[in-house]
């Protein structure tokens, strides 16, 4: 599989890891849009939203909770979103579903 996030999550490829368990990496976004970007992601590949079922679903919403824990480890807890895109008009760049997770800053509604 040519998949860059399969590749960060088996070590193949370095990132700047703020988390890791046996469900989800999180890592500092290469090109941030806020002062705290970090993505976090499923270590299953799943290509999108379009992909979680009832067989995957337990680890997205494991997500939101590693989301929560790093919004007060990096302290952004006074507002903060969580999002991810499906699909190339979207904005979707890598086919293996993943959460931005952003602060630091007032957020735009377009961000």
């Amino acid at each position: 599989m040519d998949c860059v996030f399969c590749k960060i999550i088996s070590g193949d490829i370095p990132s700047n890891k703020v988390y890791e368990d046996e469900k989800v990496v999180a890592f500092y976004d290469l090109e941030p849009q806020a002062p705290v970007h970090v993505l976090i992601v499923p270590k299953v590949h799943i290509e999108s939203v379009l992909g979680v079922d009832e067989t995957n679903s337990a680890v997205i919403a494991h997500v939101f909770e590693v989301a929560a824990k790093l919004a007060v480890e990096l302290g952004v807890t006074d507002g903060f979103r969580v999002v991810t895109n499906t699909g190339e008009n979207a904005g979707q760049t890598v086919k293996h579903i993943h959460f931005h997770l952003l602060g630091g800053r007032k957020l735009g509604r377009e961000e």
